[in-house]
């Protein structure tokens, strides 16, 4: 048996020996020979499903025999155990299979181009990456005190997302290479002669090593 759909100039051929009955899907299926099937159309693909489904009377097999067709249909699509879990509850609703997958009706717009990036890492590389706070109050004053038009987008910049700006490639290709914050090492207790200078009055303390108190 052949069967042929033509999608939009994608062509779909699935060449079966004649499996018109459940024995013959479930030694298919248990077999190891190749399938002479190319998919390129997922619309062709349900289509298919659907009417495998609906000519072996799914709703009316026994759990053993929907777990056949389950397998069949994964080997011969490819599709992952969801995608036939989803697919055959579709067609137990209503029939038939369709693709609910939607494109969005619009890319979502960026908010800051290019340019606010190369701006931000003008600003950076000139007061040494500053913490978000300083930076976005840098570019707040550009724009509100100084009346730089170019900071307009940057002035209402959240904490947050300038250091997603940060991250880009464009924002990285303008700084070049730089180092992360290093944290700073604090010496506690830590042991020094005076140094006053020679000046008189200066009384060494230790805060940390108080002693013993009558051996307590």
């Amino acid at each position: 048996m052949r069967q042929n759909w033509d999608h939009g100039g994608m062509i779909v051929t699935l060449q079966m020996a004649g499996l018109q009955t459940l024995a013959q899907v479930r030694a298919f299926v248990e077999g190891s020979e190749d399938i002479s099937f190319t998919l390129n159309d997922r619309n062709a693909a349900h289509q298919w499903m659907a009417q495998t489904l609906k000519r072996f009377h799914y709703a009316r097999c026994s759990r053993a025999d929907k777990g056949v067709l389950r397998r069949y249909l994964g080997k011969v699509t490819g599709l992952s155990r969801a995608q036939l879990t989803r697919a055959i509850t579709q067609f137990c609703r209503g029939g038939v299979i369709e693709d609910r997958r939607k494109a969005p009706a619009k890319p979502i717009a960026r908010r800051y181009t290019a340019e606010d990036l190369r701006l931000l890492a003008e600003v950076d590389a000139l007061h040494g990456t500053l913490s978000g706070p300083a930076t976005r109050k840098l570019c707040e004053r550009m724009y509100r005190v100084f009346g730089d038009a170019r900071y307009e987008r940057l002035a209402t910049l959240s904490n947050g997302h300038l250091y997603n700006l940060r991250s880009h490639k464009t924002y990285r290709s303008q700084r070049g290479s730089f180092d992360k914050t290093r944290t700073v090492r604090v010496q506690i207790g830590e042991r020094r002669k005076p140094a006053p200078d020679g000046k008189p009055g200066y009384l060494r303390v230790d805060s940390v090593h108080q002693g013993d108190l009558d051996g307590i």
